[in-house]
């Protein structure tokens, strides 16, 4: 029976999303009448979340820590001082063909809007992406930016999700980047990879495996209830495939902000062959300040994190800042 997919359809762009509140509240068994963001608010940022990631959900708890990762809170609307559109400074470093281009040696690349979950912290929720796709028109800006500057010798592709493109896009610019010289490593950052593992197919792994790059994936996850077996099984053909896995988490009230649950975390990471990176404050977007764990609280817990856990299971404490020549690590 035809089910109204492409042929060059892969399985997992057919995965169904849950994009409704009322949906969402059904599947876990939770009251109808749980606070949420008003239609208009809504609108500029909907809920997106796919079903693999809701199913990793306890139900009937509207505590659960993934659940309080995507469920949008009416206190989204609430404006917080010292908050902003655009938390860590990208439009003042933005370039044509969606180059970033902050740090020494590096260029971000933001290639695409799309991600497979929208994540109520995002630090890119308000980010103009009509206006800044590199895989529109092919990327022929953003190589041309990338291969004007001798000093970039790693590109990183974020988003939204790098892996919301198709694996031909992705192999496309790929085979364009290993043929700059001064191009050595590929990082990609991603959230899809344990949000729908199956994103993590056979295409993919192909043109990752065959690049002459180095490279490396920093996957995010934030809670250790969000590694099941399907991305574990992600992550070892990840490693197969010779990446370099890192992660990078944000710490959320009310999610991961215990010594007990990042302890919990790294471990995790550990156990499928992933190294804890960085430990990132919140970024103040407006619509995340319900979220924001201070400073000093901060401190404590990496101070009790590394009481607990040998030094290569404690990410790195950071912040990142508008203008900073790099991420901003702060000492505990």
């Amino acid at each position: 029976m035809h089910d109204g997919s492409s042929p060059s359809e892969s399985s997992w762009q057919r995965i169904p999303l849950v994009t409704r509140p009322a949906e969402l509240l059904a599947l876990l068994e939770l009251d109808p009448a749980l606070e949420a963001l008003d239609y208009e608010h809504l609108r500029d940022f909907p809920l997106r979340v796919p079903h693999g990631f809701v199913a990793r959900m306890r139900k009937k708890d509207p505590q659960d820590p993934l659940f309080q990762q995507i469920w949008p809170a009416s206190a989204e609307s609430l404006d917080t001082p010292g908050f902003s559109s655009d938390a860590v400074g990208d439009l003042a470093s933005l370039k044509s063909g969606g180059v970033i281009h902050k740090y020494h040696g590096r260029a971000l690349v933001i290639a695409t809007g799309a991600c497979a979950i929208n994540c109520r912290y995002c630090f890119r929720r308000h980010f103009p992406y009509n206006d800044s796709l590199a895989s529109r028109g092919n990327w022929r800006e953003t190589l041309a930016q990338i291969e004007a500057d001798g000093s970039i010798e790693e590109v990183i592709l974020s988003g939204g999700d790098p892996l919301s493109l198709t694996d031909d896009k992705l192999s496309a610019f790929v085979s364009a980047l290993e043929r700059i010289p001064h191009v050595r490593r590929l990082r990609l950052h991603t959230r899809t990879a344990v949000v729908l593992p199956e994103r993590v197919d056979e295409a993919l792994l192909g043109w990752l495996s065959r690049t002459r790059l180095q490279k490396v994936v920093v996957l995010h996850v934030n809670h250790a209830n969000e590694i099941d077996a399907a991305v574990e099984t992600a992550i070892t053909r990840l490693r197969g495939a010779g990446a370099t896995l890192l992660n990078q988490s944000v710490l959320l009230r009310n999610v991961n902000d215990s010594s007990d649950t990042l302890a919990a975390l790294s471990e995790r990471l550990f156990a499928c062959g992933v190294l804890p990176y960085y430990l990132h404050l919140l970024d103040r977007v407006q619509g995340a300040g319900h979220f924001e764990v201070n400073e000093n609280k901060a401190v404590k817990l990496m101070g009790e994190l590394a009481a607990r856990l040998p030094g290569y299971l404690v990410p790195r404490l950071a912040r990142e800042l508008p203008g900073a020549p790099a991420k901003t690590l702060l000492p505990w």
